[in-house]
């Protein structure tokens, strides 16, 4: 019986998980750290702590087992987030993570020299505050002293990977993200690299996500309890690695993940990009191949927000039933109809990335009247996430880019009600799989396919991802959610001024 461990770096925890090569989890263990915020809008954490956890969830993973059939490692990990190492290679500074927000001048910096245009030509993607490129301008900028010291750039997970093997590696999924890649050719952009005047030789090396980027050292072995020498893959960026870990390697097949932020994901062997910047073309995690990802920014937390402020009742009664609130929020929303008795909410509680890119834009809702009570206003929210999410497939579709298979992930995903909404609304089929370990089981997945447990990232799928549950939308139920949907399209438009003289007060 051969192993594979997939190392899921996140930012509220890293989770490490033992596999078998039918993708059968045998063993998992998670330790969380905190996130530092030093100045509203800044998210800081130091790389230690992701190695250090990384450390111990492996030990924990490989104790009683026979090591020796372990046969790769494969790493997942939170994107965008900046480490930076000195001649030494200690860390120079506390990482900058995806969700720090300081880098706006330095985002205007990077479209001033490059063009908007240009810059989506290379990168499929206009300059965002998440991305690695504007950090590191940011440091270059505000931290002189700390950029004079760089000698190297990496990723959360290639921080990670360095500790355990030595070598300074990524993956394509994972520097797409960084906003310096040539996402056609798959390799740092010298046109992108001059203008921004980052020097490429602070950049690791880019490997496709199956490839061996190098072996457990003997240092890490004595640490982890991995024998030394294991290869360990390229890995990928969190989406992409949970692309892999849900069957989504091949034309037609997408995601949809409802977590804090919500997610529309589809696989593409062809490039595709949209020339305004709604959406992220990626390189993915199966060699030559892209993925292009629509975002909106509060899907689960905008469920999380009402549950937090208006359902103290619903909290109560979980509590004495020994379920999860959503559970007893969803059976208060069955009893509201579709479209909630006229009733539309807008999911734009922390402004919008696909498809209105609008920093201004705020949630709402339009429609409510003395009629309506908290069963319409919670179907409302979750209508509003689905129709946000409606929003990016139909970016997607413009491009070209169809889906005529879609699995449900993150907390949304095990919703029922949701899972229909989505059906319905996508007019599609909506399944989970069995395996709840998307990221890490993609990561582990990937290290098969680089140790040659399996041929190909694809056949890895076919033989190891599993259907649990599918749902079949229904035509009367799309043609009365598309009445509402419609409606919800002209919102946005509408309202767009307002925004703006709101931000302005």
């Amino acid at each position: 019986m051969r192993y594979l461990i997939g190392i899921d770096l996140g930012t509220s925890g890293t989770k490490t998980v033992l596999f078998d090569e039918d993708g059968n989890t045998l063993k998992s263990h998670t330790v969380e750290y905190p996130m530092h915020q030093p100045k509203n809008g800044w998210a800081e954490q130091d790389p230690e702590d992701w190695y250090n956890a990384s450390v111990e969830t492996l030990k924990a993973v490989t104790e009683g087992i026979d090591a020796s059939q372990i046969a790769g490692i494969g790493i997942s990990g939170q994107m965008h987030s900046l480490v930076l190492l000195d001649e030494d290679n200690e860390v120079i500074r506390p990482a900058i993570l995806w969700c720090d927000g300081r880098t706006s001048k330095e985002c205007e910096e990077i479209t001033e020299k490059i063009g908007r245009e240009r810059l989506i030509e290379i990168t499929a993607n206009p300059a965002l505050t998440g991305f690695t490129a504007s950090k590191i301008l940011w440091v270059k900028n505000n931290e002189p002293e700390n950029y004079a010291r760089v000698r190297h750039i990496l990723l959360a997970k290639d921080y990670v990977r360095f500790r355990l093997t030595g070598e300074y590696a990524t993956d394509v999924s994972d520097a797409s993200g960084m906003q310096l890649l040539d996402i056609a050719n798959r390799s740092w952009s010298d046109e992108v690299l001059e203008k921004l005047d980052i020097n490429k030789e602070y950049l690791a090396k880019v490997y496709e996500s199956a490839e061996v980027t190098g072996y457990v050292t003997a240092e890490a072995s004595r640490l982890t309890g991995v024998p030394e020498g294991t290869p360990v893959a390229g890995g990928a960026g969190d989406n992409a690695a949970a692309a892999v870990g849900t069957g989504v390697v091949e034309d037609g097949k997408a995601f949809t993940t409802i977590g804090t932020s919500g997610v529309v994901f589809a696989h593409t062997k062809e490039m595709h990009i949209d020339p305004k910047g709604r959406v992220h073309t990626f390189c993915c995690a199966v060699p030559g191949e892209w993925h292009v990802m629509g975002v909106t920014l509060a899907a689960g937390l905008s469920l999380k927000w009402f549950r937090d402020n208006f359902c103290k009742d619903e909290i109560a009664v979980a509590e004495t039933m020994g379920v999860d609130p959503y559970y007893i929020m969803d059976k208060e929303a069955e009893r509201s109809p579709i479209g909630c008795n006229r009733l539309l909410y807008m999911p734009y509680l922390m402004a919008e990335r696909t498809p209105h890119l609008d920093p201004n834009c705020r949630g709402g809702f339009v429609g409510l009247s003395a009629v309506h009570g908290k069963s319409d206003m919670i179907r409302a929210v979750m209508e509003g996430v689905v129709y946000s999410l409606r929003d990016c497939c139909e970016v997607l579709r413009e491009m070209g880019v169809t889906s005529e298979d879609m699995a449900a992930c993150g907390g949304g995903g095990s919703s029922p009600l949701w899972r229909s909404m989505l059906a319905d609304t996508f007019n599609m089929k909506v399944k989970t799989v069995t395996s709840k370990e998307g990221p890490a089981l993609g990561a582990a997945i990937l290290a098969g396919v680089c140790a040659g447990v399996y041929p190909s990232v694809q056949e890895a799928c076919r033989r190891v991802v599993r259907t649990k549950t599918e749902q079949l939308p229904d035509t009367a139920n799309n043609e009365e959610y598309e009445k509402y949907y419609n409606i919800y399209r002209e919102l946005y438009p509408a309202l767009r001024d307002i925004y703006i003289d709101l931000a302005n007060i």
